[in-house]
């Protein structure tokens, strides 16, 4: 099975397709959109309401242990629909597989809620 650059010509053809869309509409937008800007229209606001003190204020660790956590349980639960949808042809040994992750996801589980890494206090 050989390739050659001509196989690639689709691929480049919709990337420049895609990079020129984005470009072309930023730059569009910019001579089209409105010109009207004013001191309130400049300020910054956060969903409407005022600013209030410094942004820079510094986020607990707590707030991003459980960002990751989040987002380390979820990734290995994705890992369970290919087996899902697998699951016949898997055989007793896929399920043997299954049950070590699934015991591994429990036993880590069981470990974050031992160092109370879940609680806001």
């Amino acid at each position: 099975m050989q390739s050659n650059q001509l196989d690639y010509l689709p691929i480049l053809m919709q990337m420049l397709l895609a990079v020129g869309f984005v470009v072309g509409t930023i730059i569009i937008s910019g001579y089209l959109g409105p010109k009207r800007s004013s001191k309130n229209k400049d300020k910054n606001f956060e969903c409407g309401i005022e600013s209030v003190g410094n942004a820079r204020i510094p986020f607990s660790v707590k707030y991003f242990l459980v960002a990751i956590l989040f987002v380390l349980f979820d990734v290995e639960v994705i890992f369970l629909y290919p087996w899902a949808v697998n699951f016949k042809d898997l055989g007793i040994e896929g399920m043997i597989k299954m049950v070590i992750f699934m015991s591994l996801l429990l036993i880590g589980f069981f470990y974050i809620i031992k160092k109370k890494a879940l609680d806001w206090e």
